[in-house]
């Protein structure tokens, strides 16, 4: 390895959540937590495992200990790398044999990428969340119409966005076929980063912080693509397919694949109603789901166990429902526990689980979705599979997903 101090590790996919000691059950995933611990051990890459304080999702503690930096280049072998991004930093996911070689080289070989530019004016709603803004992206320009471009997220709604907001956002670029997504850095970035673990100090900060404010884009810069979104007239999204360009207000229907002009679109359409199950026609409010998912490296930070927690404080899990809530990090479960988010978790009957991970999200571990059962999730992908064989993800935010377990259907935390 040529630097392994620009390297780090952390146990996420292959984790149990149900607590931090538990032995991990399935061989394979045993087998590949055991094969990191040794290498980390060998080469001397600093590891978080499983109990760690640090441990968690890949891309919740890159910023929550100060490893993200605007301006830096980062690689991961996941392509939610992109979540990075929202520090102005250009991050994306690479595939192990470019792992191999960027551990061996410290450098990457990549194609030209192209410039893409969303511009979102106004503000969101009350009730409208950073990935409803993002899935309302993708249904718009579909999960190929930024392959190969840069996303850069700006505008007057993206300033006005909390960082574990813009996050979500950047997190989910690559549902749109971005290859990266940023944001400019600003006071918002400055704030969250300052006093980070491994963040610079003193003088240190104030030189590093003025060379971040510039990295800005230039006034009437040109880009290959420009899109332009109105927050303002967003409403809360839900997938209904099984990509999640295939997604509607919640206050829409499941839609009609005749009315589809493109015959691909129609295929796909008809696919997806058939796995999923569903009619054309029919209310998104009147699907009911088995299980309530609110985790992954789009949402499972503080702010996201807040708004579920302001959805499910004095109310009660439907009885027809499994709701499970797991933290991005160690460090988030602890935040949360101090604000007294467990309790109310706990008072409505949800499982809050005791580890980091990426649980359902990935499937790789032991919770997954039993076949024909159907989720309301957090997560950011709702492929055929994707949460366990035989599972159909419904995408939704956190505020969604809380309102949803309370009546089994999805909800909309107004429609409480």
């Amino acid at each position: 390895m040529r630097r392994p101090d620009l390297t780090v590790a952390t146990e996420d996919h292959n984790t149990p959540t149900v607590a931090a000691d538990k032995v991990i059950q399935d061989p394979a995933a045993r087998r590949q937590v055991n094969l990191l611990r040794d290498n980390c051990a060998r080469y001397g890459v600093p590891l978080l495992r499983l109990g760690d304080p640090r441990q968690g999702i890949v891309h919740v503690i890159g910023p929550e200990l100060g490893l993200t930096r605007p301006g830096m280049t980062i690689v991961c072998c996941d392509s939610h790398t992109t979540t990075q991004g929202a520090f102005g930093a250009l991050a994306f996911g690479i595939g192990t044999s470019q792992v191999e070689h960027v551990l061996a080289t410290q450098t990457v070989t990549m194609p030209q990428m192209l410039d893409m530019a969303v511009t979102v004016t106004s503000r969101l709603a009350e009730g409208v969340t950073a990935k409803d803004l993002v899935l309302a992206l993708i249904s718009r320009i579909g999960t190929a119409g930024a392959q190969g471009h840069v996303i850069e997220y700006r505008g007057t709604a993206v300033e006005a966005l909390s960082m574990e907001a813009r996050m979500t956002l950047c997190n989910m670029t690559i549902e749109a076929g971005g290859r990266a997504g940023l944001v400019a850095p600003d006071r918002t970035t400055l704030a969250y980063l300052k006093g980070r673990p491994h963040m610079p100090q003193g003088r240190n900060w104030d030189e590093e912080t003025a060379y971040w404010r510039s990295l800005r884009t230039d006034e009437g810069a040109v880009f290959d693509k420009e899109v332009i979104l109105e927050a303002g007239t967003l409403a809360p999204y839900v997938s209904w397919g099984t990509n999640p360009g295939q997604s509607v207000p919640i206050d829409a229907r499941v839609p009609d694949p005749a009315d589809l002009p493109d015959a691909r679109e129609r295929a796909a359409a008809e696919k997806a109603l058939a796995y999923m199950d569903l009619r054309p026609g029919t209310a998104m409010r009147d699907v009911a789901v088995d299980v309530v998912f609110i985790g992954s490296c789009t949402n499972s930070r503080i702010e996201d166990l807040r708004a579920a927690a302001d959805v499910l404080r004095g109310r009660r899990v439907s009885g027809s429902v499994q709701m499970i809530i797991v933290p991005g990090s160690a460090q988030v479960r602890s935040q949360a526990v101090a604000e007294g988010l467990d309790r109310v978790f706990a008072e409505a009957g949800a499982d809050f689980r005791a580890a980091a991970g990426c649980s359902m999200c990935a499937a790789l571990n032991e919770d997954r979705l039993r076949p024909g059962q159907r989720a309301a999730s957090t997560t950011n992908r709702n492929f055929e599979g994707r949460q366990g064989k035989g599972s159909r993800t419904h995408i939704v935010s956190p505020p969604v997903a809380a309102a949803t377990a309370v009546t089994g259907r999805l909800t909309s935390p107004a429609d409480l």
